[in-house]
């Protein structure tokens, strides 16, 4: 068909000249340069080739003298014809090189573009336990194959973008781990890719239908190897900060516990020792000893009631009675039950507050918590300020002191469990899980915890809490 059309083309061309239109041999050269031009980069060199030959005889025959006869009379006349179809050869490569080179890079940018959304589907996955079971499914919806496997030899694992689909046999893939080359073709259709970080082999790749360039499939399986090999590292970096974070939190559990439990059973003993071994004390002296015995026994009692409220709080092993509350009964609930003497309270509350959805017994026990706290570290004259606003779709209370502040270090350790501060673990008596009880019921209820302190400035303690929906 092509043929056909290139033939007619050329005959409409000659024809136009000779029958219509008369003008001179340079006219027609160019012309017919023109057309040999157009074949090259429409259809291919084989087109063009055979055109500039058929152009040149028609040029030759109906436009050189003398005129219907393929003799040449004139010397200048062979110049011209050879000039012309050593023109029309060399154009038509070189206008043959540009439509390869175009589509090579048109190809090429495919490609990329293809690796790209590759690449992006790699990343798009959050466990490696994903990523693993999702590659080859994305090979496939990246690349447009057929199907693809993929083995690692960690676990002697094989991974199908399809399980009906088998590519390869299973000694192939894991014979491809150490081949001596990175690529090889099984069949027209189906490749077979090796897959190393460095110099160390980790798997293989099986890819089968419409498959990409070489350079592409083994640039694909260097991001998979890459991917791989992150995804790894992470997981080892996130086990070693979980390793860490246990050390630490054992640290100072141990460190809390031994103190909150020595302590006072330490007394207990002292003060038994001293009734049962002293027979001549008085009775003032025997009251004393008692009531020595009986503060630190309740304070043993509300060190495990604490522990056991944070083990049911952490199984979710409780029930929240959630009604809409005015924030400012939650906060009147609090200041009744909070031992603040005669220090100065001020409150700020925001114009037209909206109620909240909560259990106004547990969140009362967080302001209560948080009121003795402010109470506890911060002098006796300084005032404590309780404010409330809206905060988006929440509404945030805040207990602010002036007292000794938080080290910044501290402040994202201290809602831990068993967690005491370093300056203050020694000089107030606390179990270290009021503020991990806290933060436990808040979370129970869709809010939060944050604080805010400097160093002898003070510190600000916010709570945030969900607004109720309209009544």
């Amino acid at each position: 068909m092509r043929w056909c059309s290139a033939s007619i083309l050329l005959a409409g061309i000659v024809g136009l000249y000779t029958r219509l239109l008369h003008v001179n041999p340079t006219t027609v050269a160019l012309t017919l340069l023109l057309y040999i031009l157009l074949l090259a980069s429409s259809w291919g060199l084989r087109y063009a080739v055979a055109g500039s030959f058929a152009a040149a005889l028609c040029f030759n025959f109906f436009f050189l003298p003398p005129l219907g006869a393929f003799t040449i009379a004139d010397t200048q006349n062979w110049i011209a014809l050879l000039a012309f179809l050593a023109t029309a050869l060399i154009g038509s490569n070189l206008a043959n090189q540009i439509k390869t080179e175009a589509a090579a890079a048109n190809s090429r940018r495919h490609e990329l573009e293809l690796l790209y959304d590759f690449g992006q589907r790699l990343l798009s996955t959050e466990s490696t336990g994903d990523m693993l079971k999702e590659i080859p499914q994305n090979i496939v919806a990246a690349f447009r194959t057929r199907a693809a496997a993929m083995y690692l030899l960690d676990g002697d694992r094989i991974f199908l973008s399809d399980p009906k689909e088998v590519l390869v046999d299973s000694h192939q893939l894991r014979n491809a781990v150490y081949a001596a080359t990175a690529y090889k073709t099984v069949s027209a259709q189906t490749a077979l890719l090796s897959l190393a970080i460095g110099v160390r082999p980790i798997g293989s790749i099986a890819v089968e239908g419409n498959l990409p360039s070489q350079e592409t499939l083994e640039a694909m399986s260097g991001l998979i190897a890459i991917a791989l090999e992150s995804a790894n590292n992470v997981e080892k970096l996130a086990r070693a900060d979980a390793e860490h974070e246990s050390e630490r939190m054992r640290s100072a559990l141990l460190d809390s516990v031994t103190h909150e439990l020595l302590t006072p059973l330490t007394a207990v003993r002292d003060s038994v020792a001293r009734l049962l071994g002293d027979t001549e004390l008085t009775p003032q002296e025997r009251t004393g000893f008692l009531t020595v015995i009986d503060d630190q026994t309740s304070q043993l009692s509300h060190l495990v009631s604490q522990a056991t409220e944070m083990a049911r709080l952490d199984a979710r092993e409780f029930h929240l009675e959630l009604a809409r509350h005015a924030v400012s009964e939650c906060i009147d609930a609090a200041l009744a039950q909070s031992p603040v003497g005669g220090r100065l309270v001020e409150i700020r509350l925001a114009d037209k507050l909206p109620d909240v959805t909560v259990d106004i017994t547990m969140i009362t026990r967080v302001l209560v918590h948080l009121i003795e706290n402010a109470t506890t570290y911060s002098p006796a004259n300084e005032p404590i300020f309780i404010t409330a606003e809206v905060e988006g779709n929440m509404v945030a209370v805040s207990v602010a002191d002036r007292g000794f502040g938080i080290d910044p270090a501290e402040q994202t350790m201290i809602f831990d469990k068993f967690y005491r501060g370093q300056s203050q673990r020694y000089r107030v008596q606390g179990t270290g899980l009021g503020l991990a009880i806290s933060k436990a019921i808040l979370e129970a209820h869709g809010g939060s915890i944050r604080v805010t302190s400097q160093l002898n400035s003070g510190s600000v303690f916010t709570i945030t809490l969900p607004i109720a929906p309209p009544a």
